[in-house]
């Protein structure tokens, strides 16, 4: 059984420890384990055929989203699905998804023009994104009209939330299957990044965790929660998440990725229609 897995170009080119220490215990317990960074080969994706039984993406780079995509056209097994990473690579279709799947996510818009921000920003402070790439880049809070005068004219389309200001911890959540895992770090309006202690799930977090899984048909994921004065909200979901800071996951990861594997897991191949997610 082949397993491979599409990693981040980084500066070392091991994966972090945890799937590292996941690799190896898949190795030892029978799978032919390799890897490869996108951005470090060349390839024709003409020729591009799938050579193994199950690929993990573990990179959200456009040039491994676009090999894994031409991969999923010539049957590649994926965890998570191709079409559910597509999906959240765009953050605009991504926090659609979510809203119409009743998870609690901040009002939103989207636009490519900031000057028609100036009405929203004199009602409610604000969160700018960029509508693609990693959560805390190229982020930008505008706590009014007049934040919107330095702001240079974005070359591409922008996820505008209602910025939540949050009543306690931020909390990284992370789910395997039907398991959920949280850290809790203090509130931070920029970045999720950082130290953060393990801390137990409510049965709120983990209703609104599985539902992000189910509305996208992931079956190994992340995403990021701010305790805002209304509950918790949703303010990004990773296909992709390191599990940074969650104790003795590697094993969990690999038997879960075994699971999958050999067909004991099952995840859907195209995204869950949106009827099928209520209730």
């Amino acid at each position: 059984m082949k397993l491979h897995f599409l990693l981040n170009q980084r500066a070392h080119p091991e994966p972090n420890s945890t799937f590292a220490t996941a690799m190896r215990l898949l190795e030892r317990s029978g799978f032919e384990v390799s890897s490869a960074i996108a951005e470090e080969a060349l390839c024709s994706p003409d020729d591009l055929y799938p050579g193994h039984d199950l690929y993990l993406l573990k990179s959200q780079s456009e040039l491994s989203l676009s090999l894994a995509g031409a991969l999923h056209d010539r049957g590649g097994r994926f965890l998570n699905p191709y079409p559910a990473c597509a999906l959240l690579q765009n953050k605009i279709t991504a926090a659609s998804r979510l809203a119409a799947a009743g998870v609690p996510v901040p009002h939103t818009w989207v636009t490519g023009d900031f000057a028609l921000l100036r009405e929203l920003a004199s009602s409610m402070p604000l969160i700018v994104k960029p509508y693609r790439g990693p959560m805390n880049s190229g982020i930008v809070i505008v706590l009014g009209s007049e934040n919107l005068a330095g702001l240079v004219s974005p070359e591409q389309p922008m996820l505008v939330q209602q910025f939540i200001h949050g009543t306690g911890d931020n909390l990284k959540v992370y789910v395997v299957d039907e398991q959920v895992f949280a850290v809790s770090m203090p509130f931070s309006a920029r970045t999720m990044r950082g130290a953060g202690v393990p801390c137990t799930v409510s049965a709120t977090v983990r209703d609104i965790a599985l539902r992000c899984g189910r509305t996208f048909g992931l079956g190994m994921y992340g995403l990021d929660i701010v305790e805002g004065p209304d509950g918790p909200v949703v303010v990004d979901v990773d296909y992709c998440p390191g599990f940074r800071g969650v104790p003795d996951i590697a094993p969990v990861i690999a038997r879960y990725i075994a699971d999958v594997a050999y067909s004991r897991a099952s995840l859907p191949t195209s995204l869950p229609p949106l009827k099928q997610l209520w209730g």
